[in-house]
């Protein structure tokens, strides 16, 4: 296991190169948010930062997606886009349900919890689209098509979420048995 003075670094180096992933070039929605939430939620002994580090992520991705890739759809320098708090709060929630079942991990658990962050990142995400919005009618039909517009979306937050969980989760494991084995046989 890596000690406990540089976990803190290693957690925080992998969650930045899954952020990183954001701005690359990648199927649409097929981003690590939910998995970052989630390994926060793991490993970040103190609460603060389980919770803050994620999001601190997040925010900064999206000024760099928002300002130089996306920036023909925003006037001047975007620190925060319209209805940002419907994401941000569903990622905090996110790992809130990470920190009460992940203590005890296991894969299976793991991808029980990737999927349904994934569920609830589409039922509140999209909630707030059609609410804050007007693009859809504020009643249930418009509700029925907001939601109806968004599920082939659905198919990259589901499989990000899982596919960057085990990456993130797995890279884990993996350098910090690595990294056990360099310091023991020295």
């Amino acid at each position: 296991m890596i000690n406990s003075r540089n976990s803190f670094y290693f957690v925080l180096g992998l969650i930045l190169i899954a952020a990183f992933s954001r701005i690359i070039p990648h199927y649409p929605n097929f981003t690590p948010l939910c998995a970052i939430a989630l390994f926060g939620a793991k490993y970040f002994r103190n609460r603060n930062l389980a919770f803050l580090i994620p999001i601190v992520a997040l925010w900064f991705s999206d000024v760099i997606i928002n300002n130089f890739i996306l920036s023909q759809y925003f006037e001047g320098f975007t620190f925060f886009y319209s209805g940002f708090y419907w994401q941000y709060g569903t990622f905090l929630l996110i790992t809130l349900i990470g920190r009460k079942t992940l203590n005890n991990f296991s894969y299976l658990k793991l991808i029980g919890v990737s999927i349904s962050s994934s569920l609830l990142f589409f039922i509140i995400s999209n909630f707030g689209v059609w609410i804050s919005s007007s693009i859809y009618s504020k009643d249930i039909l418009g509700l029925i098509a907001c939601y109806s517009a968004a599920v082939p979306f659905y198919f990259g937050t589901l499989s990000g979420s899982v596919f960057y969980s085990f990456f993130l989760f797995g890279s884990y494991e993996i350098l910090s048995k690595k990294t056990s084995k360099v310091f023991t046989n020295k």
